[in-house]
């Protein structure tokens, strides 16, 4: 009997996904575990992976639909197995029951031959319901329109993101797909998409972009490769445009004495074995020092939206990730609560994921304050932008030797620099700088910090 596969929740706020790309195609044999296809939350791009052994049936959904979760996107069984009795999605309809409360008997479209009953699978046909994403509520009053009055195209016919960014262009959303092929084409006032949504068959394109880069010669100035927008690139650049334009940015550059960081790094590397203390890092350390240095600023470990502040008793600290796929911000939970050896072993725990691309939207979630390091690089100074909707990010920056003066005499003193970007709504200059001042004295006395 063929296995149904449906498209797993990714998050508690995750209502919907994308999805970017298929690793397995009909025909294909799959074992338990292995990647089927990528699709796109609002936070990262995430695996669907395969619950069963056996062959790939049939695919529900192209590359770049969006899907409620819970819908049912492929059938696995053996080759040659009849499926006739799913038609054009057959019991489908039932998984996807919660979303689709206007046409409870639509079926989602083949893969091999898209259609337009895709669409009824979801509810929103760009009708205005009053329900509105946080992200798009922050992006619409950010730029002073009402989100109230903009048709929505996500579940429920809610208002996210993409329906704020297209109403200030005046024009519906794009699909990721249809975006990275728009340069230089006409784009239709309205699509064939959920609500409106202009998708890649409406810019008369016939396919999707290739997924792999296309070499295209140009003459002057000779071979040039060009990349696709999609996937964790797109999430990103979204995310970072509108950090930056919906909060006030404002970044204090200090540094701290790193003397005693770099003894008890060295003690910690000698230590027995025995202890598992020895791949603690310096960055381990800067965590832990921050983690405890928030709990005495709570203004700092706060998440800020034009209607409040919610401050956080509890410390849940965003480390930035360098991965293949981009950059990524996996969350160490109550690090307050952990002693260093946990803080470091949650965190390495979590970039491996992340490495290896097994990051959960749990695991990407939930943060308050974001620590982000480039002094491996050599970095001394760098301007981080926030993680919102936290109003506070730390870069930390390589050591060097700077000349201080010590009881009347110049000497060179190992300095790690600290860049601390915070959003000016949510919190002024003063108590910002009081944070940057008690971290660094809790950098310098580390060794006091870890007994306290």
């Amino acid at each position: 009997m063929a296995k149904e596969v449906l498209l797993p929740k990714q998050g508690n706020s995750v209502e919907s996904c994308i999805i970017v790309e298929w690793s397995k195609s009909v025909g294909d044999a799959v074992a338990t575990g292995d990647v089927l296809c990528q699709v796109e939350t609002d936070k990262a791009v995430v695996d669907v992976e395969s619950p069963a052994d056996g062959v790939l049936l049939k695919t529900f959904f192209n590359v770049d639909d969006e899907v409620p979760v819970h819908t049912l996107i492929a059938l696995l069984g053996d080759a040659g197995e009849d499926i006739s009795s799913y038609g054009d999605g057959g019991s489908a309809t039932t998984a996807a029951a919660p979303a689709a409360e206007s046409a409870p008997a639509a079926a989602p479209a083949q893969a091999a031959s898209p259609s337009p009953a895709a669409a009824p699978v979801v509810s929103a046909s760009g009708e205005k319901t009053g329900a509105v994403s946080p992200r798009a509520r922050s992006l619409a009053e950010g730029k002073g329109i009402d989100p109230a009055q903009i048709a929505g195209t996500g579940p429920g016919g809610r208002v996210i993101e993409r329906d704020v960014a297209a109403a200030l262009d005046g024009r519906q959303p794009l699909t990721p797909a249809a975006a990275a092929a728009s340069a230089g084409q006409a784009v239709p006032a309205s699509g064939t998409g959920i609500g409106g949504r202009v998708r890649m068959s409406d810019l008369g394109t016939g396919a999707a972009p290739a997924a792999s880069p296309a070499q295209v010669s140009i003459g002057f100035p000779g071979p040039v490769t060009e990349l696709p927008v999609k996937g964790i690139r797109k999430v990103i650049s979204q995310r970072m445009h509108q950090s930056l334009s919906t909060t006030a940015q404002l970044t204090l550059n200090s540094s701290a004495d790193a003397t005693a960081l770099m003894a008890m790094r060295k003690r910690l590397k000698n230590s027995p074995e025995g202890m598992g203390l020895t791949k603690i890092t310096i960055n381990d350390l800067i965590l832990f020092a921050v983690s405890r240095t928030l709990t005495k600023h709570e203004e700092v470990n706060q998440h800020f939206s034009e209607e409040k502040m919610t401050r956080f008793a509890n410390v849940h600290l965003g480390c930035a990730v360098d991965t293949p796929k981009g950059l990524m911000v996996p969350v160490v939970k109550f690090a307050d609560c952990l002693s260093l050896k946990g803080i470091s072993d949650e965190a390495k725990r979590l970039a491996g994921a992340c490495q290896e691309g097994k990051a959960g939207p749990e695991d990407l979630s939930g943060g308050t304050f974001t620590v982000t390091n480039l002094g491996a690089m050599g970095i001394e100074s760098f301007t981080p932008v926030l993680n919102t909707p936290e109003v506070g990010i730390l870069g930390v920056c390589t050591i060097t030797n700077q000349p201080v003066a010590v009881n009347g005499e110049i000497r060179l003193q190992p300095r790690i620099g600290l860049s601390l970007t915070f959003d000016h709504r949510a919190l002024d200059g003063a108590p910002a700088a009081r944070f940057l001042k008690d971290l660094a004295q809790t950098i310098e006395n580390i060794d006091l910090a870890l007994v306290g």
